[in-house]
């Protein structure tokens, strides 16, 4: 039974206790951690964010990155399983960031994409609170910090911040 399907079966809480355990776990057995966002764009100039269970705020989709596999295979991987989108075009690296969230150690991929589709609407689940897309002048109020400078980053020409 693939992972994501076991851990889907945990009851909320157990689900945030496991989650906060792995990133203890990560955070003491590797050097650094690296990780994958999307800026999905849409045609209507609106993008795509996700609201976790297990942290506060509104986010770009992704996740980690694991052993063996690249930073354009995670992206893939987390896009479809956090949102159902499929990429039909390139991911485009936009750049790579120190983040404090989680540890000093830290890193994230964020990637543009312009060409996809959503097989279906991506429903609530044990990982993902809420999803939609959201015109880049009406964020929800309490999306964090670096999603906001990531996007005035890709959108606006602001300049690039190398940190989270």
């Amino acid at each position: 039974m693939p992972r994501r399907a076991l851990l889907d079966r945990l009851p909320k809480p157990l689900w945030r206790l496991v989650g906060r355990f792995l990133h203890l776990y990560f955070r003491m057995s590797r050097g650094l951690t690296l990780g994958v966002r999307g800026a999905v764009l849409n045609d209507a100039g609106e993008v795509l964010l996700v609201r976790h269970t297990y942290s506060p705020g509104w986010h770009l989709p992704g996740g980690g990155v694991e052993p063996g596999e690249t930073v354009a295979e995670a992206i893939s991987k987390e896009l479809r399983e956090e949102a159902n989108v499929a990429l039909t075009g390139p991911a485009v690296l936009h750049g790579l960031f120190l983040s404090y969230e989680g540890a000093r150690r830290d890193h994230v991929a964020v990637f543009v994409i312009r060409h996809f589709t959503r097989t279906a609407p991506k429903s609530s689940d044990l990982e993902i609170a809420e999803i939609g897309f959201f015109a880049l002048s009406a964020l929800p109020e309490t999306t964090t910090a670096g999603t906001r400078r990531r996007l005035a980053e890709i959108t606006a020409g602001a300049p690039i911040d190398s940190r989270w």
